[in-house]
């Protein structure tokens, strides 16, 4: 049995479960983090020290980050597009899964954290319309790299859409400026038939 550490309203855990579900994977998923706490124990820091969510435990094989959690899954778990057999098609899936970690995560999360999280009066406005401009930027040269794509790595999806296909979920259902990008609407709307997507991405930001 695969088990994975950490609350099901975090993109990280999302990211993980999302990737489990389209590998047809069953995952015991254990409540983590936040107002569940149980990430500061010894127990919990034995397995990731960083006291991060999530980890996952699959049998003697324990792994926390949860980029390094999906291409691990894909390498044991998946075939095809999930776990490409070229050096060039599995660069490009890490290129944007780290693209992710540096260009679009700095303004998401505090975007999220003072738009979902911060009473209305506490929130700083100009930080957020600083992040919001850099987070559409950041979706403006996704739109240019969808081109003639129905996913990031070509007709079918792969470990490349998993972070910013949970990230371009948050981003429509925050309130800011989206400026038209009719190549990220139209791949954000193919991931939006897919039954694990549904499950596990689309849920209410809290």
């Amino acid at each position: 049995m695969i088990r994975v550490l950490g609350r099901a309203n975090s993109i990280n855990v999302q990211k993980v479960m999302w990737c489990a579900a389209e590998l047809g994977l069953d995952v015991d998923r254990i409540d983590i983090g936040l107002e569940f706490g149980g990430n500061d124990t010894p127990e919990y820091l034995a397995k990731n020290p960083n006291g991060l969510i999530p980890v996952l435990e699959d049998g003697d094989v324990t792994v926390w980050e949860s980029h390094s959690i999906v291409r691990y899954l894909a390498d044991k778990y998946g075939a095809g597009n999930w776990s490409p057999s070229t050096p060039a098609e599995r660069a490009l899936n890490s290129q944007w899964m780290d693209w992710f970690l540096t260009v679009m995560a700095p303004p998401l999360g505090p975007l999220f954290r003072t738009l979902i999280r911060t009473p209305e009066a506490e929130r700083d406005m100009n930080a957020v319309a600083t992040h919001a401009a850099a987070l559409a930027k950041a979706f403006a040269i996704l739109d240019g790299a969808l081109a003639g794509r129905d996913f990031i790595g070509g007709a079918e999806p792969s470990t490349g859409d998993i972070p910013v296909g949970c990230a371009v979920y948050r981003w429509y259902n925050l309130d800011v400026e989206h400026p038209p990008l009719a190549n990220v609407e139209a791949w954000y709307e193919r991931l939006k038939t897919r039954a694990p997507y549904q499950a596990h991405v689309m849920m209410p930001l809290t």
